[in-house]
């Protein structure tokens, strides 16, 4: 099994992550205070959680490498900053650290 941990990233409005459909379906909210739901679906075979121990931490856990890399890659890339400046506002969805998980 692979795994990402991907940590949320903001200033002011903290980001609201909400898991529904068993860890297939992500929901991000309020980041950068925006009204819009931001609804990311997993690829087959990758499911994503809320870190139990770290504040703001969402693991996404799957057996394909390409799979699960990708869905972390779509999650990043459903919160980016637009029309500001990108070395001031940092908020986001980061990749913290990933790699093979032992069973």
């Amino acid at each position: 099994k692979f795994e990402y941990k991907m940590r949320l990233v903001y200033a002011h409005f903290p980001i609201n992550a909400n898991i529904i459909n068993s860890g297939k379906t992500l929901e991000l909210r309020n980041f950068l205070g925006e009204k819009i739901v931001r609804t990311i679906h997993m690829l087959p075979g990758v499911i994503v959680e809320k870190s139990a121990s770290t504040k703001d931490e969402l693991i996404v856990v799957g057996t394909d490498i390409e799979l699960t890399g990708r869905s972390a890659a779509l999650i990043h890339q459903s919160c980016l900053v637009k029309d500001k400046d990108i070395r001031k506002f940092l908020d986001g969805v980061y990749v913290s650290s990933h790699g093979a998980k032992e069973e």
